[in-house]
């Protein structure tokens, strides 16, 4: 489980300097989310793009939710982005580049190619995620000015540490199932937790 750096030192990192609430619109941010909103178990997933057990959780667990629960209108799921580096937020950047409706599959491209894209040096890793998104469908330039937009970076930074604080979220992968914290897990632990949930 990857844990998270102070969130000060990450937005310096990745940015030319913290990010302060005032300096960005959060509300430009797009909840990406799967299933019906009214759902009785909702899911929020916090992850990382550069996470290793969360691509373990993607590539595994979440495809088996996906066929048992979201698809079958059983629960709602929301994904979260965690910045452990600028390397997720660019991540993110491509993902989200694509609108909601490519978002989950260039998600999916993200974590079964992980430890290919994440080799490299700052520019090979930018060069990585440029081809993913080409693949996905997004012409060059509408990527080049998603990676490059300042403001989008700021919001999205912005908007991770207000998530991440008010779940008290420290690590990922992070599941919050109807507002109650989970850890990682393996998929017949999750099942039980929402089945009980489901049963209420």
């Amino acid at each position: 489980m990857k844990q998270l750096i102070a969130t000060g030192a990450l937005a310096l990192a990745m940015l030319a300097g913290p990010v302060q609430a005032q300096d960005a619109d959060t509300s430009q941010v797009t909840e990406m989310t799967m299933g019906p909103a009214d759902a009785k178990v909702t899911i929020i997933e916090y992850a990382s793009f550069t996470c290793p057990h969360c691509a373990s959780f993607h590539n595994g667990p979440l495809k088996e939710l996906k066929a048992d629960y979201i698809e079958t209108d059983k629960v709602h799921f929301i994904y979260r982005d965690v910045y452990f580096d600028r390397f997720g937020l660019w991540a993110s950047m491509v993902a989200r580049c694509g609108g909601e409706e490519k978002f989950f599959g260039i998600s999916d491209m993200l974590y079964e190619q992980q430890r290919e894209w994440t080799n490299g040096q700052p520019a090979e890793i930018a060069e990585n995620l440029r081809r993913i998104g080409k693949v996905a469908g997004i012409e060059p330039d509408a990527l080049d000015a998603c990676l490059n937009d300042e403001a989008k970076a700021k919001a999205l930074v912005a908007w991770y540490q207000e998530n991440a604080e008010a779940h008290e979220v420290n690590s990922t992968p992070t599941l919050i199932i109807n507002e109650q914290k989970y850890s990682n897990m393996a998929y017949d632990e999750l099942k039980g937790i929402i089945d009980e949930k489901l049963a209420e």
